[in-house]
């Protein structure tokens, strides 16, 4: 086991596929010489060559539909758009094309190509640097859509990202890379040395794609989250006293469906928290699945916490992020105790 943090975590997922898999090429916007705007690629190109590791021009829509061209030919392209807010014009190439592949030829071609995407807020980076767009990805049939909270699972789940035949959209939470952050951005941050996640296996493993995490084990409620939320919704047990059963999802789609419905069903309570806008966000089809399979032992309304329906905001990050304060009321709120308005 070696200590690191997510950014180590990443970096070794892609260099142990590159020395193990001569058919891994990694490329995107400043990857290569510079190392990725956050340093997950720094050093690839010095020990792969720049035939395997290397920059492309800032054209995301070419970044991907050439990683679709390699995929079908029997490349694993592993490709970084520098920020998940600049996807849009690589939105044709990924719905139309890379997870339209296997359906529309019959089993002849597959897109396996990793697209990873530093998300989320919390780093001050206002509208064009903050989008949680995870929903966006979710309602696309043929993508899978991943999102690790700690270095341990962000290795194993890229490692099974570039292992799988399917594109996978591979979201990465920029607030953690570098430490668990419970949503108090007034005090210090705390870095991933003192997280037992922080431990990472050497060499090759995999954590299982359709797998959630049980972070957390509770009997009062179960909150169903991912990212950055899933130290946030620890937070929030810690400071109201409930015992909230925290679920880290891990695979937003496809989804473990099971664990979340065995949670449920124990505690008979949930809420739903995640970062991204609230109307049609992910949180909502959570909703809906657990009204579904779990409606009959639910003590209370499912509860949401989410962003609000606006672009993130610079000067306001903090009154838009979902803090413990915001999870901490949806705790009382969904176990019958009187909040404040």
């Amino acid at each position: 086991m070696t200590t690191m943090t997510m950014i180590q975590a990443l970096r070794w997922a892609m260099d142990v596929m590159l020395e193990r898999d001569p058919n891994v090429v990694v490329f995107g916007e400043d990857v290569g010489y510079f190392g990725g705007v956050f340093r997950c690629t720094e050093g690839l190109q010095a020990k792969y060559g720049s035939q395997r590791v290397f920059d492309a021009p800032i054209a995301e829509g070419g970044i991907v539909g050439t990683a679709i061209g390699m995929a079908a030919y029997g490349l694993r392209p592993v490709v970084e758009v520098q920020f998940a807010d600049y996807f849009y014009p690589a939105s044709d190439q990924i719905v139309s094309e890379a997870a339209r592949l296997r359906y529309r030829s019959a089993g002849d071609f597959t897109a396996p190509i990793v697209i990873r995407m530093p998300c989320g807020g919390g780093i001050y980076g206002g509208q064009t640097h903050s989008q949680s767009p995870e929903a966006l990805f979710t309602h696309v049939c043929g993508l899978r859509t991943v999102m690790p909270s700690n270095p341990y699972d962000a290795k194993g789940l890229l490692i099974a990202a570039i292992e799988c035949d399917d594109p996978v959209i591979f979201l990465e939470p920029k607030r953690i890379y570098n430490g668990p952050f419970d949503g108090h951005h007034e005090q210090p941050v705390a870095p991933w040395a003192t997280h037992p996640s922080s431990e990472v296996p050497e060499g090759h493993y995999t954590v299982p794609l359709e797998s959630a995490s049980v972070v957390r084990p509770g009997s009062d409620l179960t909150v169903l989250t991912y990212g950055t939320m899933v130290y946030v919704a620890e937070a929030a047990a810690r400071e109201t006293g409930i015992n909230a059963e925290v679920i880290d999802l891990r695979s937003l789609w496809p989804l473990d469906l099971p664990t979340i419905v065995a949670s449920v069903q124990k505690t008979g309570r949930c809420v739903v928290l995640h970062e991204a806008t609230r109307t049609s966000g992910f949180g909502a089809e959570l909703t809906a699945l657990v009204q579904e399979h779990c409606f009959f032992h639910l003590e209370a309304p499912v509860e949401r916490v989410t962003g609000y329906d606006t672009p993130y905001p610079h000067a306001l990050e903090w009154a838009y992020f979902p803090g413990p304060a915001r999870v901490a009321q949806a705790y009382r709120k969904v176990m019958g105790e009187a909040v404040k308005p």
